[in-house]
């Protein structure tokens, strides 16, 4: 299990950082997107998981589920203000920035969650709460923009603001479906134990 995981992590940011979204949606704000859902909903989960089986205790000084999803909700509403997204979109360290933090800001959280102290999975369910109603938000806001917010330039200008609106629903479906899965599953797994102790 914990290899499986770690390989199928692995796979997914090979995928999403190695060009295969780039080549099918080219450089556009949807592919975008996909990028950042496969990174902090897919491969950063399945990588905690991993780490999470090998390494069960929290390290000192690692945040707490709600501080990790507040980091999270910095990284990710940062990186999503015009200035900085269309930097990243068009400087390499930028981007390299972006992804990197991304991908640490999803283990964070994940990691923070995923330990198996009961009393760090109650806040860890209310964490991933929290961050599907951010990634909601944000999905919303990007989907219902009236005006395109960000500079792709090898989308043409009438098609922009679709494109941003594509977007926006990916972030919406995969971003707050995802981490709504994960509170779930451990409030699942804190009521068995609970169940198991009475």
């Amino acid at each position: 299990m914990e290899k499986a995981s770690l390989a199928a992590g692995l796979l997914v940011l090979a995928l999403a950082w190695g060009g295969a979204v780039t080549a099918w949606l080219g450089h556009s704000f949807t592919a975008a997107m996909v990028v950042h859902m496969a990174v902090v909903a897919v491969a950063s989960p399945l990588i905690a998981l991993a780490l999470v089986q090998r390494f069960p205790r929290q390290p000192w000084g690692w945040p707490g589920p709600i501080g990790a999803s507040a980091i999270e909700f910095a990284v990710v509403w940062g990186w999503h203000l015009p200035a900085t997204h269309d930097a990243a979109r068009h400087v390499a360290w930028v981007a390299v920035l972006e992804q990197g933090s991304f991908l640490l800001a999803g283990l964070l959280l994940w990691l923070a969650c995923l330990r198996q102290d009961p009393a760090r999975q109650a806040a860890g369910i209310l964490a991933l709460l929290l961050t599907s109603m951010h990634m909601t938000l944000l999905g919303v806001l990007l989907t219902l923009a009236p005006r395109a917010l960000f500079t792709h330039g090898h989308v043409a200008p009438e098609h922009a603001l679709t494109d941003q609106a594509i977007g926006g629903v990916i972030m919406l479906l995969f971003g707050g479906a995802t981490y709504l899965v994960g509170g779930l599953a451990l409030a699942a797994r804190l009521l068995g134990r609970r169940g198991e102790l009475s």
